[in-house]
C-alpha cells in the first residue's frame, strides 16, 4: 500500500469525519482513528491534544465544507432571482440527504454526545451562524429577521426528518416551503 495523499492534519480529520459520522464519536475511539489514518499515535497528539480537539476539527472542516458548497450554489445562481439563491440551500440539503451514509445532522449528533464539552459546542456554535448569514445576506435583511429564522427552522427540519424519518423527499418539501416563505416577503428595493 501506497503512501496516503495529504498532510497528517488533512488524513487525521479525513478519517475523523468517515467514522465519528458513520458511527457517532463515542463509538469511535482515538486508537481507530489513529490506525485507520495511518498516523502515529505521537503525531496524532502533536496535532490534536485530545479526542475532543479533533472532534471540534473535524465539526469545524464539516462544517465549512457544507457552507462552500451551499455559498458556491448559491454564487452560481447569481444571475437568477434572489428567490433560487435561496432555494439553492435546499437543493444542496436535498443532494446531501440523498447520498450514501446519510446519517442527519453531524453538529445535532455531536450536541446529543457532547452537550457540556466547551470546545465541541463551540464548533456547534461555529456551524449554527453560517446560515443565518448567507440567508440575511441574500435577503438583506439583518440577522434577527423572521424570514431568515423561519428559513433556518424549515432546513433543520428537513435535515432531522431526512435522518429521523427515512424522508428521501424532507428536502423537497422543505423547498417548497421555502417557497411560500418566500413568497409572504415584501420585496425591497436593495433586492436583486
Amino acid at each position: 500500500m501506497g503512501k496516503r495523499p495529504g498532510t497528517v492534519r488533512e488524513r487525521l480529520l479525513e478519517t475523523a469525519d468517515r467514522l465519528f459520522y458513520a458511527t457517532g464519536i463515542h463509538a469511535v475511539g482515538i486508537d481507530r482513528v489513529i490506525a485507520e489514518s495511518g498516523v502515529a499515535k505521537s503525531t496524532m497528539y502533536v496535532h490534536f491534544r485530545t479526542k475532543e480537539e479533533l472532534v471540534a476539527a473535524y465539526l469545524r472542516r464539516r462544517s465549512d465544507v457544507m457552507r462552500a458548497r451551499v455559498t458556491g450554489e448559491a454564487e452560481a445562481r447569481a444571475q437568477e432571482p434572489v428567490e433560487e439563491r435561496v432555494l439553492a440551500v435546499f437543493d444542496v440539503l436535498d443532494e446531501v440527504i440523498s447520498e450514501p451514509g446519510f446519517r442527519g445532522c453531524a453538529f445535532a449528533n455531536a450536541a446529543a454526545e457532547y452537550p457540556h464539552h466547551a470546545d465541541v459546542q463551540a464548533a456547534i456554535a461555529y456551524d449554527r451562524t453560517w446560515l443565518p448569514a448567507l440567508l440575511s445576506g441574500l435577503l438583506h435583511v439583518d440577522g434577527g429577521d423572521e424570514l431568515v429564522a423561519a428559513l433556518v427552522q424549515v432546513y433543520d427540519g428537513a435535515n432531522a426528518a431526512a435522518h429521523l424519518d427515512h424522508s428521501a423527499t424532507a428536502a423537497r418539501t422543505a423547498r417548497k416551503t421555502a417557497e411560500l416563505l418566500l413568497s409572504t416577503r415584501r420585496p425591497t428595493s436593495s433586492t436583486a
